[in-house]
């Protein structure tokens, strides 16, 4: 499973290169966007002792940069829309669901979303998702290239960073509830 997630991540950070018309010498840039895969079993319950049998996750933003999820039949996982609304995602058996995280987000100057998301369960039935979290290197250097930047409609929004120095920042950050630390740490 792990393997044909990993296989999943590469070809969708592949078609995003193919997809912007970047030459192919930036297929090595997104190939270091997925360095490091961190692979979990998660498990969601609810709690039989609260009347309203209701878990809710708080809304967060991935750090890394992507993440791809499977899961039982169980949905309840939600994003948050532009409108401050959040809306139940419903993926279909056999399916999965990529999340983009900061990471790509800055690399690609904002053309990618980074979704807030979160696990609200609301029956009885345990949720199991099986996730693969793929990272750079915590030294690689995150820089939007040339072709994703122009003038007009896509100008720089990111200075370039390190990895593991944007992490540093989200962790020490990370008590005041920081939802836009990458603008913070590398908006221009």
């Amino acid at each position: 499973m792990s393997l044909k997630m990993s296989e999943v991540s590469w070809v969708i950070l592949k078609m995003i290169v193919e997809g912007y018309g970047l030459s192919q010498h930036h297929i090595s840039d997104v190939e270091n966007m997925k360095s490091c895969s961190d692979l979990r079993l998660n498990m969601y319950i609810t709690d039989k002792n609260n009347t309203e049998n209701k878990y809710r996750s708080s809304g967060h933003i991935d750090k890394n940069t992507l993440t791809v999820l499977c899961q039982n039949e169980v949905q309840d996982l939600q994003v948050l829309s532009k409108t401050g609304t959040w809306i139940d995602i419903v993926i279909p058996e056999n399916c999965f669901v990529v999340i983009v995280g900061d990471a790509l987000k800055a690399w690609c100057n904002g053309r990618l979303h980074a979704a807030t998301h979160r696990v609200v369960m609301s029956g009885e039935k345990e949720r199991y998702t099986f996730g693969a979290f793929v990272a750079p290197k915590d030294e690689m250097k995150i820089e939007v290239p040339r072709g994703l930047v122009d003038n007009k409609m896509h100008p720089l929004r990111y200075r370039p960073f390190n990895y593991r120095e944007f992490l540093n920042f989200f962790a020490s950050t990370r008590s005041r509830n920081l939802e836009n630390a990458l603008e913070v740490f590398a908006g221009v």
